[in-house]
């Protein structure tokens, strides 16, 4: 599989593109005004005490208070290989998990990582399980954890690489877990004990500032975005690192040599007159992504919709036909969306509850088709990812890890004029709520007469298809009703004025 990252810089925001056989299948962005926190390492203090939630709330400097939960307060890490379990509290067996009134108390100072950034109403959502990534290993201050990626699914190197954990650790102890990252697959001692080397030393570091903050101080900042780009994507399967700007290459460069000096020959400067961003149309892509509707090759067609609670995906036939018979055309309908799906919940960062709704199937072995279908696209997803199985009714539930915004979140904003419904009140819908209201007013008041102000499109239903209804309502209470349109308004807003 052939990968390429396009780098764009501007000085608003920088973007990263995951290009892989020439479609995009991915984009981050980072805005200079709004950084994610994800990462970041803050003292925080305890607000408040919450014990039928089992959590607090803690200020750690930002606008809205942070969440943590008491399951993030203990360390409960465990490698699912048998036979290599470990936690603080022992072998084998999971973490007990604490009452929250017995681990904090409200003024409590707590060292606290951010795990989800602010989505929404939501605060950000925080561990005390710290944990600092390079590029093979994450250390885990504070835990005795081992453990292999899930990712490296080859039982004889993921035995290797917990022996070469082992190792290194009687050679070189360190204070802290630690957990064997994808792309350290096939790697040599020698590079991981320099990733450990480099970490013990950035620990060294943040341990050493933490007496000298203060409650809501930045303790450790996680990398920019172009740097995490190389750091966590830039693995063997990438052919070119392309950057449009050349300070940025040349930051990025420094910070290859230093930390990954394989990856250096492959990071190379853009100097082309046309956007990078245009050079697979990415640009279109995107505002693609913030459609509703996603279209297949077939003529098939994915409705997608986001909510509060869960991201709905409906898969429809469309214009798509077929060539045999009615199974066999939902069959490559669903096949093909099962695909699309996979890239579409990437490139759109969509992350939480996903229900798809699968076009129903007779046959079994269609079923099971475009389930390993769906498995192997999601596989290939580095945010992790769960799947139920289809239930009779062709809905499958999958679950997918949710640290940032999603690109709609981030780049739209739900509209003034429906408040993000999508639909509005009919202008006869908004007429007969006007009667009411100036009947209510009529009852209430002691009026000589009424002005409506509403939209155009209110008025002229008004003066046209309900001018019988208005004469029979002057009628009814006795007094006149003006009529006047007020540009500003939009379809559901209108005024009853008395006069």
């Amino acid at each position: 599989m052939s990968e390429e990252l396009l780098v764009n810089v501007t000085p608003q925001e920088t973007r990263v593109a995951v290009i892989e056989n020439g479609s995009l299948q991915e984009v981050q962005v980072e805005r200079t005004s709004h950084r994610g926190y994800v990462g970041n390492i803050y003292k925080g203090r305890v607000v408040r005490v919450l014990p039928g939630m089992q959590a607090v709330f803690v200020d750690i400097g930002l606008q809205r208070t942070a969440f943590l939960h008491a399951a993030d307060m203990v360390a409960q890490r465990a490698d699912r290989t048998p036979g290599a379990r470990q936690t603080e509290f022992g072998h084998g067996m999971p973490s007990p998990l604490l009452d929250i009134v017995s681990l904090a108390h409200e003024g409590q100072e707590l060292v606290v990582q951010v795990t989800k950034d602010p989505i929404g109403s939501k605060g950000a959502r925080l561990t005390t399980q710290l944990s600092l990534p390079s590029r093979h290993l994450v250390l885990l201050p504070g835990s005795d954890h081992l453990g292999v990626s899930q990712r490296i699914q080859d039982a004889e190197e993921r035995d290797r690489l917990r022996q070469a954990l082992n190792d290194m650790l009687q050679r070189n102890p360190v204070a802290g877990g630690l957990i064997v990252r994808t792309v350290a697959e096939s790697l040599d001692v020698t590079d991981l004990t320099a990733d450990l080397v480099f970490l013990e030393r950035s620990w060294r570091r943040i341990e050493a500032r933490i007496p000298e903050t203060k409650p809501g101080d930045l303790i450790h900042g996680d990398l920019p975005l172009i740097l995490r780009m190389v750091r966590d994507l830039a693995s063997s399967t990438v052919g070119k690192v392309r950057v449009d700007s050349q300070e940025s290459f040349d930051s990025i460069r420094r910070f290859a040599n230093e930390l990954i000096p394989e990856v250096t020959p492959r990071i190379e400067h853009y100097r082309g007159e046309q956007p990078i961003f245009d050079l697979y149309s990415i640009e279109e892509e995107i505002q693609r992504a913030l459609n509703r509707t996603v279209h297949l090759k077939s003529g098939g067609v994915l409705i997608v919709d986001q909510t509060e609670a869960m991201t709905t995906i409906d898969v429809n036939t469309g214009a798509f036909v077929g060539h045999r018979n009615l199974e066999d055309t939902i069959f490559r309908t669903n096949l093909e969306a099962a695909q699309s799906i996979a890239r579409q919940l990437r490139l759109r960062n969509i992350g939480g509850i996903v229900i798809v709704d699968f076009i129903d199937m007779a046959d079994e072995e269609h079923r099971r088709q475009v389930m390993r279908a769906l498995e192997r696209s999601l596989s290939r997803d580095r945010t992790p990812c769960s799947i139920t199985q289809m239930s009779l009714l062709g809905l499958v539930e999958i679950t997918r890890k949710r640290t940032r915004e999603s690109l709609e979140r981030m780049m739209t904003e739900p509209c003034r004029v429906c408040d993000g419904r999508g639909i509005q009140k009919t202008p006869q819908t908004v007429c007969y709520e006007i009667f009411r209201e100036v009947v209510r007013q009529s009852r209430a008041f002691d009026a000589k007469a009424h002005m409506i102000l509403a939209a155009q499109g209110v008025i002229d239903m008004l003066i046209a298809e309900e001018a019988n209804a208005l004469a029979d309502l002057q009628a009814f209470i006795g007094r006149p009703v003006q009529l006047q349109v007020e540009p500003a308004y939009s379809q559901e807003i209108y005024d009853v004025v008395l006069m």
